[in-house]
């Protein structure tokens, strides 16, 4: 039996998977970021339009990397 085409998609699934929680990392720091930077109204609704996140998500995001700044 050959696996060799499973043991590719099993490979790029594996890097897709490490590229996503990349990704979120940098996009959760940089929506933190952004609100800890900016008094500009709204800056929370701007955040959850391109995130799509919701405000309560923010919320505990801002919260957890106060959390862990101290």
């Amino acid at each position: 039996m050959d696996t060799a085409k499973l043991e590719l998609a099993a490979q790029r699934y594996r890097e897709a998977e490490t590229a996503l929680d990349a990704a979120r990392t940098d996009l959760q720091a940089e929506a933190v970021a952004f609100l800890r930077d900016t008094d500009e109204r709204g800056a929370q609704a701007t955040v959850v339009r391109i995130t799509g996140w919701t405000r309560e998500y923010l919320r505990r995001l801002v919260k957890s990397s106060e959390e862990k700044a101290t």
